[in-house]
């Protein structure tokens, strides 16, 4: 432990903390826009400044290393001044059209300007010129990016597939993809962790409210909604309710509030998955018993990150992967051929709509893998974020809506289906049925749960021992079932090495594409709580946990419809409907001519404002002014009072200024910095 004084006030800290942890921990907060706790530390913005006894220059908080006797004072008149400067420097190059942007009221440079006190940007001049760079499932608006760089971080160390950078230099850097080639032209996840950190309106899914709303509104279209496991986990924290609290009811009185014509729960969809791609796990596992060559280990395919992050960067272990499709893609598959013969409706006159925690599904619906009969099985992705929008917009007062379920018969559930939002969930739930249906005996465990994979570490693995199994499973009789799972595409890079190496010692994988799961997906609500992955974890668990039936084979509802449609899992329909193929990219997207890129209209893109049309624009208010048009010598020399005041309080700003940027300067060459 080390002692120094903040703010009058000594505090002791554990050694190699910062100067911000030092006061966060001793309850004095250090405003600052580009650092997360955690993940994003490099003092780019420099608002979190602090004078230090000794030091010629103010010193960033978030990098600076807390010593012994430090002297620490975070709220001085010249560090309040250098934060003003600071943060009107970014105002003067950032897109301030706030009230049509979608993070106005919840923009944290919005925040940072209330908390400073920051009340008119002094500085005017020229701005970059950045456009719109818009893709099927995420929107780039460089316009408004402050250069933060959290994004780049989230993508490099956290996902690590580092698809943006800093791109160009000085006055013209933007983030972008290499080149500043668009993001639907390389190769991205759409995983969404960057709409999730970016401080501002720079990034944000690419929206479709107004094609649902259309749809909605159109009397022809017979529209269908369905919501994921995640969504019900996080949903009412747009409204004020506490972060882990289960609102699955709220959440199907909402969507019915809206006027969806039918209203179903892709947690339906969840337990028909498990029918099919457990029964594809027993297929394999049988040949492999029988010494057959067989691909494995066998890897989910729900995630569509993963499943883009696999076809660019592993594309000869396609193989691996299960061909089932993931559970909202079967859902709406079954909602326009099963659903629409039991209605009497065209499937052309449908239009299925998915609420997802992710913005890679609007990716997803989009694949020429995922249609049948010529009609995509679903039309439109809804994140958590946009449907809370559409929610607010139709005057919904969400937090006192009365609990109501899902419509038959796509809205009946197992808890299996729950556990499919967090890391570990889809394999647990894979293993009660694939267990029970090898043995007959019920998965063991405590309370159903596989203790070593379900948590939120990085590789959690888990081995089962097959013993006495029935009849038809004989050869798997004293076989260690092996399993891995893991989220995040950085994480899932190592095990796909292993596959590829072929010293893989697993025989089952659970891949999800965001650290964590589908509860901290790159479409749920921002929130910066710290434990938030624990606590709609435990939303998800608490679902699980407290329903009658909690394997998916046990689902009446879907054993029905392989009674009266399907027929078997895995059978000829089955086939056809719920499993899908995979496209070889490579990474450089070497292997297809695919594209996600969205073609924005050349007037709707920004457009630099030149310094020069400012001035225009000022020079003709001056002309204007009655004050500079005076009538009279005692008028004039009012005028001329008022313009020289003026003047001083302009030279007096500008030398501050000139100062607070002469010592921002020197503190980015200082060697103790």
């Amino acid at each position: 432990m080390l002692t120094l004084t903040i703010n009058d006030k000594q505090v002791s800290v554990p050694e190699g903390c910062t100067i911000m942890e030092a006061a966060k921990t001793n309850d004095i907060h250090i405003p600052s826009l580009c650092n997360m706790e955690g993940i994003h530390n490099i003092g780019a913005c420099r608002i979190c400044v602090v004078e230090v006894e000794g030091a010629k220059t103010l010193m960033a908080s978030c990098i600076t290393k807390a010593r012994e006797g430090m002297v620490v004072r975070t709220n001085t008149g010249r560090v309040r001044n250098a934060r003003k400067v600071l943060y009107e420097l970014m105002v003067s190059n950032h897109n301030v059209e706030c009230l049509s942007c979608k993070r106005n009221q919840s923009c944290e440079m919005q925040e940072l300007g209330r908390v400073l006190g920051v009340e008119n940007a002094r500085f005017k001049g020229a701005q970059s010129n950045k456009n719109i760079d818009a893709s099927i499932s995420i929107t780039r608006d460089m316009s408004k990016c402050v250069l933060c760089r959290r994004c780049v971080t989230v993508c490099h160390e956290r996902q690590g597939t580092g698809i943006i950078g800093p791109q160009n230099r000085g006055f013209k850097t933007e983030i972008a993809p290499p080149l500043c080639q668009p993001l639907g032209a390389v190769n991205c996840t759409f995983c969404g962790q960057c709409t999730v950190v970016c401080p501002v309106g720079a990034l944000k899914e690419t929206s479709s409210v107004d094609a649902v709303w259309e749809a909605i509104h159109d009397p022809k279209r017979c529209v269908i909604v369905q919501t994921a496991p995640a969504v019900r986990a996080a949903v009412g924290e747009l409204f004020g309710i506490p972060a882990g609290t289960p609102c699955t009811g709220k959440l199907a009185s909402a969507l019915k509030e809206l006027r969806f014509d039918h209203v179903f729960d892709t947690n339906w969809g969840a337990d028909l998955t498990i029918m099919e791609e457990g029964t594809e796990l027993l297929s394999r596992l049988k040949l492999f018993a029988k010494g057959e060559k067989v691909s494995l280990p066998m890897v989910t395919s729900c995630s569509p990150g993963w499943i883009k992050y696999i076809e660019h960067t592993f594309p000869e272990m396609l193989p691996h992967l299960s061909t089932c499709k993931s559970p909202h893609m079967m859902t709406g598959a079954i909602i326009k051929t099963y659903y629409a013969q039991r209605l009497g409706i065209a499937p052309e006159d449908m239009f299925v709509v998915s609420v997802m925690p992710c913005t890679a599904k609007k990716f997803e619906i989009t694949r020429a893998e995922m249609m049948n009969y010529g009609l995509r099985n679903v039309d439109a992705v809804l994140t958590t974020r946009e449907l809370g929008e559409m929610i607010n917009s139709a005057g919904i007062d969400f937090a006192n809506l009365p609990d109501s379920k899902f419509h038959d018969p796509l809205g009946f559930s197992t808890g299996a289906a729950d556990i499919f939002g967090f890391s570990g969930g889809v394999m647990e739930a894979a293993l009660r049925t694939a267990y029970e249906v090898i043995t007959g005996r019920e998965l063991p465990g405590d309370n159903l749960h596989v203790t070593p994979i379900i948590g939120l570490e990085d590789v959690k693995e888990a081995s089962i021992l097959i013993e006495s199994p029935l009849p038809e499973y004989a050869g798997l009789d004293g076989v260690e079932l092996k399993v891995a799972v893991t989220s995040g595409t950085k994480n899932a890079k190592t095990l796909m090495k292993q596959v590829k190496e072929g010293n893989s010692p697993y025989h089952f994988i659970e891949v999800m594409g965001c650290a964590g799961g589908c509860i901290v997906g790159g479409g749920q609500p921002r929130n910066t709580d710290g434990e938030i992955r624990e606590k709609r974890r435990g939303a998800l668990l608490w679902e699980d946990e407290h329903k009658k039936l909690r394997k998916s084979h046990e689902n009446p509802a879907v054993m029905a419809i392989y009674g009266e449609f399907l027929g078997e899992p895995n059978g000829p329909l089955s086939h056809k409907l719920l499993h899908t193929s995979y496209v070889k990219r490579g990474k450089y997207n070497e292997f297809t001519d695919e594209t996600a890129v969205i073609e924005i209209p050349v007037d709707s893109r920004k457009v630099s404002v030149d310094s020069r049309e400012r001035q225009n624009t000022m020079d003709a208010r001056l002309k204007a002014s009655p004050a500079i048009q005076p009538s009279g010598d005692s008028e004039r020399a009012m005028a001329l009072v008022s313009e020289n005041t003026r003047l001083k309080n302009e030279l007096k700003d500008s030398k501050e200024t000139i100062e607070i940027l002469r010592n921002i300067v020197a503190d980015y060459s200082n060697p103790d910095r």
